[in-house]
């Protein structure tokens, strides 16, 4: 329902220009699965800096300081929390040992659960992706343990990417799309949900004739990139996958729940039902297409609105 999508520059050979291009070029791409709120964090100074507002990427000019060496990026499709309120906007803002920022592709859906058996504090935030950025902060440190307690933790489908104020960034891939890569003569880093995405912002950049490799990233993965473009990678154990909201089918016997038992029966099974919300198979497989997970599209038939927002943003 999101996308993110930034760069690690520990090369430094590129100007500030040519990223801060590259930077929109990335965002306005990426509106093809949000376009409801757009943001970016970077340091600045020693200090962490977050800039987001209740608009699409392609209205704002994303602006970034000379020398900025990394910046993580997200734009947003509404679920839960109103855009027009910009704090429910990512990235949020965190701290565990020292600044972070978190932005969220995905939807959860234990956030209330959490924070009310973790005695976590309430928030204003009405976000149900900021339950991340407390269950890091309840450990007060950030690090694979702490990305790893709040991944095991979380109940709903998710990629996340942190932002540190030493600029490591960090990712937890969950079955949630990213694409990362590496263009090893620049000393540059790339990301962003869809290889679609990535391709879109290429075609306006003069990186889009240059080697590049594919970075491995599969769910259960944890990866920091560190400033001098090292990584260091951990794992998480994802939770067995079941669909948000259960099917069920009358035999002779009555009702029975059914339970899908991979992404693939379960794409199947949605376009078995998809017509009785009235969508057509080849509009699920369109939202398929433009990276759109099961659980995403399965939470669009229940919001015709949602439906036809998430097919306009795909013709950007």
């Amino acid at each position: 329902m999101c996308a993110l999508f930034g760069f690690l520059d520990y090369g430094h050979k590129l100007p500030v220009k040519i990223l801060q291009k590259l930077l929109q070029a990335l965002a306005n791409a990426s509106e093809v699965r949000g376009s409801h709120a757009c943001g970016i964090a970077y340091n600045q100074g020693g200090q962490l800096t977050i800039y987001k507002r209740p608009k699409p990427a392609h209205k704002l000019r994303l602006r970034i300081p000379n020398g900025t060496s990394a910046v993580m990026g997200h734009t947003r499709f509404t679920t839960q929390g109103s855009e027009k309120q910009n704090y429910n906007n990512h990235p949020f803002r965190g701290t565990a040992g020292k600044a972070f920022a978190l932005a969220h592709n995905g939807v959860l859906y234990n956030d209330s659960i959490l924070r009310r058996e973790r005695h976590l504090p309430s928030t204003k935030i009405e976000t149900d992706s900021y339950i991340a950025v407390q269950l890091i902060e309840a450990e007060r440190r950030l690090n694979f343990d702490s990305l790893r307690n709040m991944a095991e933790a979380v109940n709903g489908n998710f990629t996340f990417t942190v932002l540190d104020a030493d600029n490591n960034l960090w990712f937890v891939k969950g079955d949630n799309p990213l694409y990362l890569i590496h263009f090893p003569e620049l000393g540059l880093y790339l990301y962003s949900s869809t290889p679609d995405i990535m391709t879109a912002a290429l075609k306006r950049s003069p990186l889009r004739w240059m080697h590049y490799e594919i970075i491995d990233a599969e769910e259960g993965d944890l990866l920091c990139i560190h400033p001098d473009g090292s990584i260091d990678r951990d794992a998480f154990r994802p939770m067995l996958y079941t669909p948000h909201y259960r099917w069920t089918r009358y035999d002779s016997c009555g009702w029975e729940e059914v339970g899908c038992t991979s992404e693939e029966d379960s794409v199947l099974q949605l376009l078995d039902i998809c017509g009785y919300f009235g969508v057509t198979e080849g509009e699920v497989r369109r939202l398929l297409d433009l990276g759109y997970t099961y659980d995403e599209i399965e939470e669009f038939l229940f919001d015709p609105l949602m439906f036809h927002e998430a097919m306009m943003c795909g013709e950007i």
